[in-house]
């Protein structure tokens, strides 16, 4: 099992570069993977679902779920339609997803890398 960690996001986010500055000034190696330039990999995000329920992926309180009219929202009800929509659009998951193995965290926590 790889102990490489994978810090998943968009370079423009704010949390992001947060997150990016704490493992960088921690001195601790990490991949990048930009969800602008490289796409969700639907895989992980199955993954990331299966673990931590879709629920914990979407951001609701970001401006792109904001954005969306209220039946895309409404029609957000299960994995399925959770991982469609942020296979299109991922903006929407909540940043930065941090992957180290088995682990999986989604925000900025620290305590949890």
């Amino acid at each position: 099992m790889s102990t490489a960690i994978t810090l998943f996001g968009i370079p423009n986010c704010d949390t992001v570069k947060k997150s990016r500055a704490w493992f960088d000034q921690a001195g601790v190696a990490y991949h990048f993977h930009d969800f602008k330039k490289q796409g969700v990999p639907e895989a992980d995000l199955r993954q990331w679902v299966k673990a931590l329920g879709w629920e914990a992926l979407v951001n609701k309180k970001g401006t792109t779920w904001r954005k969306l009219d209220e039946a895309t929202q409404a029609g957000i009800t299960d994995a399925e339609t959770a991982i469609a929509l942020m296979l299109s659009n991922s903006s929407v998951i909540k940043r930065p997803v941090v992957v180290k193995g088995s682990h999986i965290s989604v925000g900025y926590s620290p305590e949890k890398w």
